[in-house]
């Protein structure tokens, strides 16, 4: 009878946790819609970032900035303020992929969103659904991105198509198969904690934080691979 009990604990917790992760992430990933359409519509949005080479790196740099001390001080701050860094690493993500437009005609790049988002949402099902333990596969599928952050450096000097490709192609396969752990490990995350406390609310951040994350490395790569240049 407990052990019954347990578990629908463990259901309704899955519940109340996951959908939070979903939403923040869908609305993150609206805020860099917007933010890139918006600041590619705009000369002087555009003239602002990218118009002088050491802002534009500046942006890289906050981007990573954000993302790391999100991570590092999350068991500092408040759940608002992890939801605002949240957000605004969203919005610097956007103002850097508004130079996609330059290089992908807007089709391609509404058209890749459409697939990468079908791609993620039925990885996202298998990985809360399967029974199998997904921690291996994700071990090896970060093993193989940090190759791939090897090759690409590597290719930035030689700037050889082949290598390219096989990035592009390992890149896709890589991100597949963390969307897949990392819902799995969220899964795992929501029996052990209560989603209504503070630290169930900025866990879910870091989760969404997590899953937008493949999303986005998911729909680039993807770009790489079959979006139509101007």
């Amino acid at each position: 009878m407990n052990q019954q009990f347990s578990i629908a604990q463990q259901e309704q917790a899955i519940k109340s946790f996951m959908p939070r992760v979903y939403l923040w992430m869908t609305a993150a990933l609206f805020v860099t819609a917007v933010v890139a359409w918006t600041t590619f519509n705009s000369e002087a949005l555009q003239s602002i970032f990218f118009s002088n080479p050491w802002i534009t790196l500046g942006l890289f740099i906050g981007q990573i900035a954000l993302v790391i001390a999100l991570s590092a001080a999350i068991g500092r701050l408040s759940p608002a303020v992890a939801m605002l860094i949240f957000f605004a690493y969203a919005a610097l993500t956007g103002v850097v992929f508004s130079s996609l437009f330059i290089v992908y005609t807007g089709a391609s790049i509404a058209s890749t969103f459409v697939a990468t988002a079908g791609m993620f949402g039925v990885m996202s099902i298998i990985g809360l659904t399967t029974g199998m333990d997904l921690t291996r596969i994700g071990n090896i599928a970060f093993m193989a991105l940090i190759g791939i952050i090897i090759a690409s450096l590597i290719n930035f000097f030689l700037q050889s198509e082949a290598l390219y490709w096989v990035i592009s192609i390992v890149g896709v396969l890589v991100f597949i198969a963390l969307i897949a752990r990392d819902s799995q490990r969220l899964k795992q995350m929501a029996t052990q904690i209560d989603a209504a406390s503070e630290q169930g609310q900025k866990a879910s951040i870091m989760g969404a934080l997590v899953l937008y994350l493949d999303f986005i490395n998911l729909f680039l790569f993807l770009l790489r691979l079959f979006g139509n240049r101007r």
